[in-house]
């Protein structure tokens, strides 16, 4: 199976676009491929099949913002600052482009369970840079030494998607960069280490 290249990517870009506005269930491969300029066989030089395809465009996607993340991450000096920089970039992300957002937060979710168990993967990526922000919160005094932090973990990337998805789900008719101060406020209250402030 071949891999990578301006074909690879125009099909990726193009399964965004009609899944976006179709809907995953709608969207045949023929649509994707016209989308994409290339011929129905092209995309299965580079895909198995639809749900192939799909979980392709969650972990390109998915991994260039991980990668673009945990760089910018480096460059933080807090647990806290590091947080806001997650969240931040989620969102920005996500408003920039507002096709991706609708595939990633409605049409994922209605996949079949051994889809959802192959994106579950790529999310794993994304969640250990949660969990490297809790672990130096909590060596750094100011996040609860004594919490569970899959629990946390949960939280924040629950709160995360859920304002996201609400955003999605109203038409993207307010600002979602704009939510990042608040939502980060909220998750640092609730993980703050109060015996130790």
């Amino acid at each position: 199976m071949k891999r990578k290249g301006p074909k690879y990517d125009q099909i990726i870009d193009a399964a965004v676009n009609v899944i976006a506005i179709h809907g995953y269930h709608q969207s045949q491969v023929s649509k994707i491929a016209k989308q994409a300029s290339v011929a129905d066989g092209t995309i299965y030089l580079y895909f198995k099949n639809k749900e192939d395809l799909l979980v392709s465009v969650f972990n390109e996607k998915m991994g260039t913002f991980i990668e673009k993340t945990g760089n910018e991450l480096k460059g933080k000096a807090s647990a806290i600052e590091k947080l806001l920089t997650l969240i931040e970039m989620h969102f920005k992300l996500l408003n920039e482009d507002h096709q991706l957002s609708i595939v990633t937060q409605l049409e994922l979710r209605q996949t079949n369970r051994a889809l959802r168990a192959k994106i579950g993967e790529v999310l794993k990526r994304y969640l250990s840079l949660i969990d490297l922000i809790l672990n130096e919160g909590m060596e750094e005094n100011v996040f609860d030494r004594t919490m569970d932090t899959r629990l946390a973990r949960q939280m924040i990337f629950g709160t995360i998607d859920e304002t996201a998805t609400n955003w999605v789900m109203n038409d993207h008719r307010y600002d979602l960069p704009s939510l990042a101060l608040p939502v980060h406020r909220m998750l640092v209250n609730g993980l703050s280490n109060i015996a130790g402030s």
